[in-house]
């Protein structure tokens, strides 16, 4: 038996969790991106970790009585592997593709999100639904212009984290009820772990004046993580799938604003494609 879909309420409640998650990793993104070419990816996902780790620890002491409840050790043990692929390929790619071009392929998670909901998680996803993610995958087509995209090293890397990302999503939804602070102590400390000999193995020196944004990084990307967590256990994939796809609302005005990146025609109809199906998604009752 499949579990009933989630209250009209808590559907809104996970959307607006979604939506602060998005707003957080873009800020967090738009850093990495200014400064990231300059050190390798594994380096910068352990200095995120570590800042992490160090932000939830008064957390972890106040709650430290339910770290005995956490189960589950292998999915937590796959969330975290998927979960330090997918940050490494995405702060590889961040720094050498166009922001509005990274938020584009990622637009093709939440329609995978659904299909793997669907056959792994018995999700019921409404026609409505299928419906209005078709629109929105068809805007973030046309905001991609796909002829205009260079093969590398850095596209390749989105792909993957467009892939391991998606599944994270799926093992992730599969812990619900473990508690959050277990939730996140495992995904920190996992990663910081999993992260430490590749960073120090490649690790180059951190110019004193990119100590205090890398630091920002960490805090900003534990928060989001927080909030992830949050909107995934309260909305269900069918409704959080098509939200999602205001991100590229939310990272094109950040690559303009901050880097300069002038959106062209087929970004902005696909915006406004996307934003359309959004809204026909969270007023729809």
């Amino acid at each position: 038996m499949s579990d009933p879909a989630p209250p009209r309420s808590d559907n809104l409640r996970g959307a607006a969790w979604l939506i602060a998650d998005m707003s957080l990793n873009i800020w967090a993104l738009s850093i990495v991106k200014a400064v990231g070419a300059d050190y390798p990816s594994v380096q910068i996902v352990f200095l995120r970790v570590c800042v992490g780790l160090v932000v939830i620890l008064p957390w972890v002491w106040r709650d430290r009585g339910v770290l005995g409840q956490g189960g589950q050790w292998r999915l937590q043990a796959l969330r975290v592997g998927l979960s330090a692929l997918t940050l490494a390929a995405s702060f590889h790619a961040i720094a050498r593709v166009p922001f509005a071009v990274f938020s584009a392929l990622n637009f093709t998670r939440p329609i995978l999100l659904m299909v793997l909901a669907a056959l792994l998680l018995s999700e019921r996803i409404p026609a409505r639904r299928w419906a209005a993610a078709g629109v929105a995958l068809l805007g973030a087509l046309i905001a991609a212009s796909p002829g205009e995209i260079a093969a590398s090293w850095g596209l390749a890397a989105l792909v993957l984290a467009v892939v391991t990302g998606t599944l994270a999503v799926i093992v992730t939804r599969r812990l619900k009820g473990t508690p959050e602070v277990v939730m996140m102590l495992v995904y920190t400390a996992g990663i910081a772990v999993v992260m430490a000999p590749l960073a120090a193995l490649s690790w180059e020196p951190v110019a004193a004046g990119h100590w205090p944004f890398l630091i920002v990084v960490g805090i900003s990307a534990q928060l989001a993580q927080l909030c992830f967590i949050r909107a995934h256990w309260l909305g269900d994939a069918g409704v959080l799938g098509p939200v999602s796809y205001l991100s590229l609302v939310l990272s094109t005005a950040a690559g303009y604003l901050a880097f300069g990146e002038v959106p062209g025609w087929p970004l902005l109809l696909g915006a406004a494609l996307i934003l359309a199906a959004n809204l026909a998604v969270t007023r729809a009752r």
